[in-house]
């Protein structure tokens, strides 16, 4: 049941799209990403496999939500939608040779008069084929169709209270998780079984609140294989003076707080240690410049002036908003804090800053979640910032 203060919550995320539709020209948003749809109306649930979406007509109150009969249900236990809102089309449109979500959809929409409006679409959503585009155009030959793949997005991109709430929670889940990751990684465990512990703590969360599946699973390049990013996990065990790169997140209701750390089974080399120093030089110089009316590119600045200095060169993105996610991607789509992104931080900004270093045979990854506050920022996570050298360190105590 959704309490006064959510439901105004939902009102308003509606209010702002429809007045960035207005800008737009667009009568009618469908909205297929499962981000954006949570943010709209609510919805959850693992049924982002089949066709489904949100609908923002500007001129009706409400939104629409149209998705598979059998997960109706789970729209009417999770959205602040009236029943009258929640349309459900027939098992038989599921993954079948001659029927198909969309035309369901577009034939509801038309029969409610909007067949001959300006319909906005996200055509980089991840679930949004080019098939239902087509059918879509198809079932609708007398509506004009336009991109609107991040119009959500951007509204997004600004936390509620609420919201941030949510990540401190995530945060909290995380700096656990990371915790036990750094227990159960040494000598002779198999990689598997760390992961396990890992996604033990990251479902538990804390006494006071459980944890939620996060948008990405726990990426885990160990030896060589940390000169990659986003490498997961094997069933092989870990060795004296491999590095093992952690990077995870906290998730509560869908909001993620991520974070990554890097762990040397023995004493790593000069170089490791020094390019290590490095990188925690350089992410706490980008840090340190976070505050309103900064841009994206001024941090990714801050942090290449340090790196340079050592002769170093970063090919990725250092950053990116982040926040709501269901899987593939915990990022919001938005801003980045690369060169040339030139948004400006506002109040209640969220971002995962990821000033990971990776050469041919193997990478250093340190990285801090934080909120862009009224006069600087606020690191959401509680985790030492060091490369984490295993028998060196009572791990008892690493969250200060």
């Amino acid at each position: 049941m959704f309490s006064h203060y959510e439901y105004q919550e939902y009102q308003e995320r509606v209010a702002k799209t429809k007045e960035s539709m207005a800008k737009e020209g667009i009568e009618v948003l469908l909205v297929t990403n499962p981000s954006n749809m949570n943010y709209l109306s609510g919805y959850d649930g693992w049924s982002f496999y089949v066709d489904q979406m949100v609908v923002i007509i500007i001129d009706e109150d409400q939104p629409l939500w149209i998705g598979r009969y059998q997960d109706a249900n789970g729209a009417r236990a999770t959205t602040w939608l009236d029943q009258n809102n929640i349309i459900a089309y027939p098992d038989d449109y599921v993954q079948s040779d001659t029927k198909h979500p969309m035309e369901f959809m577009a034939d509801f929409l038309a029969q409610i008069g909007q067949g001959n409006r300006k319909f906005g679409v996200e055509m980089e959503a991840y679930y949004f084929t080019a098939r239902s585009y087509e059918k879509l155009k198809t079932r609708l030959p007398n509506a004009h169709f336009k991109d609107a793949s991040l119009l959500v997005n951007y509204i997004r991109i600004i936390k509620s209270d609420a919201e941030i709430e949510n990540m401190k929670k995530a945060a909290a889940i995380v700096d656990k998780a990371m915790l036990t990751a750094t227990n159960a990684i040494h000598v002779g465990a198999r990689q598997c079984d760390a992961i396990a512990a890992i996604y033990y703590d990251l479902i538990t969360g804390t006494k006071d609140f459980g944890g939620d599946y996060p948008a990405i699973v726990p990426l885990l390049p160990t030896g060589e294989r940390t000169s990659a990013p986003h490498l997961t996990w094997t069933d092989q065990t870990f060795k004296t003076g491999e590095l093992v790169i952690i990077e995870i997140a906290g998730c509560y209701k869908r909001y993620h707080a991520p974070l990554a750390r890097t762990v040397s089974l023995g004493n790593p080399t000069n170089e490791v240690k020094e390019i290590s120093k490095v990188v925690v030089e350089g992410l706490n110089t980008a840090l340190d410049i976070v505050k309103p009316g900064v841009t994206c590119e001024e941090i990714e600045a801050a942090w290449r002036n340090v790196i340079s200095k050592h002769g170093i060169e970063k090919e990725a993105r250092l950053g990116y908003s982040m926040g709501l996610s269901y899987p593939p991607d915990w990022g919001e789509h938005t801003a980045s804090i690369r060169k040339g992104d030139k948004t400006i931080l506002q109040p209640n900004m969220t971002f995962h800053l990821i000033p990971g270093l990776w050469f041919d045979q193997y990478g250093i990854e340190i990285s801090e979640s934080f909120r862009v506050t009224n006069s600087g920022c606020e690191i959401l996570t509680n985790f030492s910032r060091e490369l984490i050298v295993k028998g060196d360190i009572d791990f008892e105590t690493v969250i200060s």
